[in-house]
Order: C-alpha cells, then sequence, then structure tokens
C-alpha cells in the first residue's frame, strides 16, 4: 500500500489562499473601477453644494440650471439639504449654505483671490516702490488678505489679518461701497463710525455720497482719514455676474504724493483691479 505524500508547502499556501475582491484588482485611476461605490444620491447633494459661492443666494430655476438636475428631484434634494442645516430658505424662496458652510466658502473663496491677485500686487509694488495691499470681505468684515511692503524708510505699513474699517480706510469703503445697503449698513454699525484723524468721514449721510462716487468710478481713497500723513488709493476688484467682496491698494506717505502720480497710481490700480476679475 502507498504511504499518503505529506502536503507540501506550496499546497499549504495554495489551501489558505483568499479569494481577492474585484475592487482591488482594479486600478484606482480607473474612472470606471469606483462606479460600484459611487453613491448618486450623495453626489447629487454634494453637486447642489458646489454650486455656491458663499454670497449669492440662489433660486430653484439656477441651481437646476447649473447642475443638470431636474427640478422636481432637485426639490427633494434642498429640502434634505434644508433639514440638515447646510441650505437655509429665504422669504423669496433662494437658497443659501447655511452659516455652518459659509465660512469654509469664504477662505476657499478667499484664497483662490489671493492667488489671482499675487502678481498684480507684485507688479504695483515694484512699479511704484510704495506699500501694495489686498483685502477681502468676510461676513461683515474687511480683512487685509495680502501685503507687499516697500524698503523706504519712511512707508505705510500693512498687515495681513488686520481689520479695516468700513468708512475711514480706502480698501474698507471701495467694499463697503458695492454691498446693499442693509449689508453696509450692517458693517458700519458693527465697526462703528469712530474718528481716527481730523479728516475721518463720521457723517453718515456724507459717507453714503462718497460711496456713490465710488460705485461710478470704482475707486476709492482715504486721505489722512486712517493715519495722518498717510494717502491711500484702492480700486474694487469687480468679476462679472458677481458681488464685490475684494479690493486692491496702493498706500504711500503724503510727503511722496502729488496730481500727476496720482493720477498715474489710481489708473494702474484700475487696470489691476480688471485683470484680476477677468480670472476669477
Amino acid at each position: 500500500m502507498k504511504k499518503a505524500k505529506a502536503p507540501s508547502a506550496t499546497t499549504a499556501k495554495k489551501s489558505v489562499r483568499r479569494r481577492v475582491p474585484k475592487w482591488a484588482l482594479q486600478s484606482s485611476d480607473s474612472g470606471t473601477g469606483d462606479d460600484a461605490y459611487y453613491l448618486r444620491s450623495i453626489g447629487r447633494a454634494l453637486d447642489v453644494l458646489n454650486c455656491f459661492d458663499g454670497q449669492t443666494p440662489l433660486s430653484l430655476k439656477e441651481i437646476s440650471g447649473r447642475t443638470k438636475q431636474p427640478e422636481s428631484s432637485l426639490f427633494r434634494v434642498l429640502r434634505t439639504l434644508e433639514s440638515r442645516e447646510y441650505l437655509v430658505q429665504d422669504r423669496d424662496g433662494t437658497y443659501q449654505l447655511a452659516p455652518r458652510l459659509i465660512f469654509g466658502w469664504l477662505v476657499r473663496a478667499a484664497d483662490h483671490v489671493k492667488e489671482v491677485a499675487r502678481p498684480e500686487l507684485e507688479w504695483l509694488a515694484n512699479h511704484f516702490n510704495e506699500t501694495a495691499s489686498l483685502a477681502f470681505l468676510f461676513d461683515d468684515r474687511i480683512h487685509v488678505l495680502d501685503c507687499l511692503e516697500t524698503f523706504h524708510e519712511i512707508r505705510m505699513t500693512n498687515k495681513k489679518g488686520r481689520v479695516l474699517p468700513p468708512h475711514c480706510s480706502a480698501m474698507g469703503k471701495v467694499i463697503t461701497a458695492f454691498q446693499e445697503r442693509p449689508a453696509a449698513d450692517q458693517m458700519l454699525e458693527v465697526y462703528g463710525l469712530n474718528p481716527r484723524t481730523e479728516h475721518t468721514i463720521i457723517d453718515r449721510k456724507r459717507l453714503y455720497a462718497e460711496f456713490e462716487g465710488i460705485r461710478k468710478t470704482g475707486i476709492g481713497c482715504d486721505r489722512e482719514e486712517s493715519i495722518r500723513g498717510g494717502i491711500c488709493f484702492a480700486a474694487a476688484i469687480q468679476p462679472k455676474d458677481k458681488p464685490v467682496v475684494a479690493a486692491i491698494s496702493l498706500s504711500t506717505p503724503s510727503i511722496r504724493m502729488d496730481k500727476a502720480r496720482e493720477a498715474e497710481i489710481q489708473s494702474a490700480l484700475l487696470e489691476a483691479a480688471k485683470k484680476i476679475a477677468a480670472k476669477l
């Protein structure tokens, strides 16, 4: 009688080998490999959230056009997101991101503006050898987003993250001027019309008259209103079909400013703001 052979090492390995799932055999670069695990309902909801920019409310029809989803099924998605407090519905029926999401969207938008504006900011600072700055509106406060200072011993300074007064700084006035009246009132109320110098405008009626001029020209000015001896010009960054939430500026001591240079700076700021807006 023949003796049974002992299982070899190879045979032992084969006996404990387990079947590898199909998903593990598929390349991660393949677009079809993840289709079986993709939840369309969640994808549709995320497509809806990605429609919003953190500032502009959207109607059901506008969201449908952007996501290519039929209004009938889209309405159910919107109601679900609203019930989970990811969206809020205004009285006019439009939708907007809930506060828990808006700040994240604003940070992302601000980072994009900063990246796009950097070359123009560098050109302004190098060409005029003065301090160039960029500001962005976060909710009801205007923050310095980026800044490049000159190497002059006597110069105007700025700091990233600084909150700008909406009534006496050039970028603050420019951004506030382009907001809806209730939003502008809120911004002025939050910061207060406090005098910084004897040139600060603290009369609301006079300030709104200046805002009207800013909306016509796109340029705002701080002539020793926030600090004595300093002049700053700012231009609104106005992307097509989007609200104004950013501005670019150039600051200089008043001793280095004259009429000819003032006109040159204003023209350069408007051109820089136009180039930035075209890329947003």
